[in-house]
């Protein structure tokens, strides 16, 4: 299978630090011949590395604003995070103003996207005893996470379109419906906080097909709108989210908004693991549902945002309160329907088991056990100094045909001691043409004709 990967490696500025190697949460960042190497079926485009690279090394690939030239008709999707990347003065009608000034010919908040879906996820928690708890589907990273290092996990994933495709669900029906438009003509794109969503939407999981076009990078549109903020129009009447769809884009607005029930927020993708690992020793099936997101304060700390992820939390908090109980929400029985309508039905997300030594069962155990004896030979201070994140993973790549034991910086030590002793043992034989043997070898004296 072929993947589409959003963060992507610029080898030139590479330095071949291990920065990145310890800090991606599937392993899947190798260093080779002095350079970093992304194995991409395990990549999960959190933007971890992004993060950490000091060398900028690490950048997330997304489309440029020239793309708009390809439709007759395009549609900004603001996700929630954006508009905490403003001040708290600034009103949201303002910053959708500006967006049309920046080229768009509509905007549909993705918080209104998240309105439906908060309406939808009470509706499925009411309906849908099992299994405990549910997870939601909101962050792409986290849903590739589940795949590639908790595949058993998969069915607690929540079968619900996303906001982001649930507002280009209602952009394109608007385009039809308002200006007889077909949906070739539209360009829906996505303002987004992080690579995992652009990776969302050029390969979605549960579905064959996204209904977003494309994405363009926050801190971009961000830098692009700041001279045309001033001058924006007051677009209070293309605001149609309420408060609590404005608060998915922090962390714990999405519980927030659904209200009801057990429910536990994370943030973090370190955290989140931790979490989950808890999910698979079944200690918290007495939860309902729980709000998990890779970056942490949630999407304002996507490694694509502008602003400061506290700030922007912050913002974003008190742009909620200010709005208070403006906007309808959506009823549950309309959110339902929309749903059900949608041209591309949500299907579950199948796992993704690229842990996995090898497809036959038989043989997985045989190299598991050649793991185990590998990783005892190994010093085990997982120091990364070979290039994988720690013993355990070079053992892995060892058994896969990846690495040698001798990437081990002490593996090879002690074999160039061992060599070298050797060498030094036979620098002082000669051979018998060459000069006396030693007195007494092979129990004969040397002076014996």
């Amino acid at each position: 299978m072929s993947y589409f990967h959003s963060v992507t490696l610029q080898r030139a500025k590479c330095k071949g630090c291990t920065n990145c190697i310890k800090r991606c949460p599937t392993e899947a960042i190798r260093v080779r011949e002095g350079k970093a190497h992304i194995l991409e079926e395990r990549c999960v485009d959190c933007g971890e590395c992004i993060r950490i690279c000091p060398n900028q090394a690490k950048v997330a690939v997304t489309d440029r604003l020239e793309r708009l030239e390809e439709f007759r008709y395009n549609v900004a999707l603001p996700a929630p995070a954006f508009f905490g990347q403003f001040g708290r003065d600034v009103d949201p009608g303002q910053v959708l103003g500006g967006l049309i000034n920046l080229g768009f010919d509509h905007v549909v908040e993705v918080a209104l996207g998240a309105d439906v879906v908060t309406a939808a996820i009470r509706r499925y928690l009411r309906e849908h005893p099992q299994p405990r708890p549910l997870i939601s589907s909101a962050c792409p990273t986290v849903v590739r996470l589940i795949q590639v290092r908790f595949p058993s996990l998969v069915d607690h994933i929540i079968p619900l379109h996303t906001p982001m495709d649930v507002a280009a669900l209602l952009a394109r029906r608007q385009a039809r419906e308002q200006h007889g438009l077909a949906d070739g003509d539209v360009g829906t794109w996505f303002i987004t906080p992080c690579p995992a969503k652009l990776t969302a939407v050029r390969q979605p999981v549960g579905m064959t097909l996204s209904e977003v076009t494309g994405a363009f990078s926050m801190a971009e549109i961000y830098g692009m709108m700041l001279p045309l903020l001033a001058q924006a129009p007051e677009g209070g009447e293309l605001q149609q989210a309420s408060a609590h769809g404005f608060g998915w884009g922090r962390a714990g607005g999405e519980n927030q908004a659904i209200g009801a029930g057990a429910l536990l927020s994370v943030d973090g993708i370190h955290n989140v693991i931790a979490l989950l690992e808890e999910v698979l020793r079944d200690r918290l099936g007495d939860l309902d549902y729980l709000e998990l997101q890779a970056c942490v304060a949630g999407c304002v700390g996507g490694s694509l945002v502008a602003e400061n992820p506290f700030v922007g939390r912050t913002n974003l908090r008190m742009l909620t309160e200010r709005l208070g109980a403006t906007g309808p929400g959506f009823p549950e029985e309309a959110a339902v329907r929309l749903l059900a309508e949608a041209p591309q039905v949500r299907g579950p997300v199948e796992p993704r088991p690229v842990m996995r030594l090898d497809e036959d069962p038989a043989r997985a155990i045989s190299k598991t056990e050649q793991l185990e004896r590998v990783l005892e030979s190994l010093p085990g201070l997982d120091c990364g100094s070979c290039g994988s994140p720690h013993c355990r993973s070079l053992a892995e790549d060892i058994v896969r045909g990846r690495a040698f034991e001798t990437d081990c910086v002490f593996k090879l030590r002690e074999q160039v001691h061992a060599l070298a002793a050797e060498m030094l043992e036979l620098a002082h034989r000669l051979p018998p043409a060459m000069g006396q043997r030693d007195e007494g070898e092979d129990g004969a004296d040397s002076n014996e004709a």
